[in-house]
Parts: C-alpha cells; sequence; structure tokens
C-alpha cells in the first residue's frame, strides 16, 4: 500500500517553482504587449486610411488642382494611400531613389501624366513643360540632320582629270598628260573606249572601203600568183 501511495505521488505534477511562475507571468506580459501593440497600429492604420480618404476626396474635388505630391512616408502608409486613390479613380505612383525618400504623387485621370513627365519623376527632377517641348524639338531636329547627312550622293564611276598628277611618277609626265586626255575624251561617251565611237563614217562607207580592200588583196594575190607560175 505503501508502494503503491509513493508511486501516485511521484507520478503528479510537482507544484510550479519560483523561476517557472516568474517565466509565466513574462510571457503573459510580452503577449499582452503584444497585443496592445497590433490593437494600436490597426488604430493608426485605420485614422491613416480614414485621413487619406478625406485628402483624396478634396483633391478630386478642387478643379485648380491637376496633381498632388505627398511628403515621403513609409510602405505601409504608401500602400494605404495608393489603396484609397484606386478606389477613388486617381492615379498614382511612387517615386524616390530609397526607402526613406519615396513618396507619392496623385494625377487625376484626365491630367495623367506622360512618359517624358514620369521619366523626369524618376531621375529625381522637376517637371517643365516648356524645358521639356525644347528638348523634343531639339531631338527632331537632330534626328532630321541625321537622316539628311546619311543620304550620300552615289560615287561617280568616271576617272578623275587628275590621273595625270596620280601617275605622273610612274609613267612620265607627257605619258600621264597623254593618258589624262584619253580620259577626258572617254568621258563624253560615259568612260568606255572610244576608238570606234570616233569613226564618223556611215555604214555604208565603211563596208564599201572593206569591199575595197577585198578586191585589192584579190587583185594582188592573182598578181602574186600569175608572176610565180
Amino acid at each position: 500500500m505503501a508502494d503503491l501511495l509513493g508511486s501516485i505521488l511521484n507520478s503528479m505534477e510537482k507544484p510550479p517553482t519560483v523561476g517557472d511562475k516568474e517565466s509565466r507571468r513574462k510571457a503573459r506580459e510580452q503577449a499582452a504587449r503584444l497585443k496592445k501593440m497590433a490593437e494600436e497600429e490597426k488604430r493608426q492604420k485605420a485614422a491613416f486610411r480614414k485621413k487619406m480618404e478625406k485628402e483624396v476626396s478634396d483633391f478630386i474635388q478642387d478643379s485648380s488642382q491637376q496633381k498632388r505630391k505627398y511628403k515621403p512616408m513609409g510602405k505601409i502608409e504608401r500602400s494605404i494611400l495608393h489603396d484609397v486613390a484606386e478606389v477613388a479613380g486617381v492615379t498614382s505612383f511612387s517615386f524616390g531613389e530609397d526607402e526613406e525618400s519615396r513618396y507619392v504623387m496623385l494625377f487625376k485621370k484626365e491630367f495623367a501624366p506622360s512618359d517624358e513627365e514620369l521619366e523626369a519623376y524618376r531621375k529625381g527632377e522637376e517637371w517643365d513643360p516648356k524645358l521639356a517641348e525644347q528638348r523634343r524639338r531639339v531631338k527632331e531636329m537632330a534626328a532630321l540632320e541625321e537622316a539628311t547627312s546619311s543620304q550620300t550622293k552615289k560615287p561617280e564611276t568616271c576617272p578623275n582629270s587628275n590621273y595625270k598628277d596620280k601617275y605622273s611618277h610612274l609613267i612620265g609626265t607627257s605619258a600621264a598628260k597623254d593618258a589624262a586626255h584619253t580620259l577626258e575624251a572617254n568621258r563624253t561617251y560615259g568612260c568606255v573606249p572610244v576608238a570606234n565611237k570616233r569613226d564618223t563614217r556611215s555604214i555604208e562607207e565603211a563596208m564599201n572601203e572593206i569591199r575595197a580592200k577585198k578586191r585589192q588583196k584579190q587583185e594582188d594575190d592573182t598578181v602574186a600568183h600569175g608572176s610565180s607560175s
């Protein structure tokens, strides 16, 4: 019996020590703090959202404003503002190089920014429509000049008349002059051989001359044959 009672007592959970009680107390306090912080964060988000809803509504109703720029804010605040703008039908963008400098800009739908304007904000520059128009015109003029300069004339196929200077050290001055003279004459006929083109005889005259030469050759052959016989 004594042994049975002893085993039952040994199997029972021992009362918590002073250290265990302290750990549990700290755990309960930490859980309470976390819960309180979560509730506070939730309350702050709700208050911030309500504030942004009013500001976005005022922005939409203000006809004098086309866009609105906010000061840098945290990621959660930016997310809330983007959500509010989307629900209200307003375009929103975030700009800034790092997390600490990022901010939100709102644009009314009818005044949506151009790609050039967005690029300026991404570079950290202020948007100036007049300056942008000047830059656009300069780019167009530069592109037009480049296109014009790229249109080159086809090189002439005829030799230049300065061949006499180019080859005078190889064939002599007098020969170079003669060659240049020939080339100058060729230029009239499109840079092709002109020996035949200089023949001003008619076709009939040329044929008669050929026939006469043939008859003369035949007579010469006959005479030569008769002399030999």
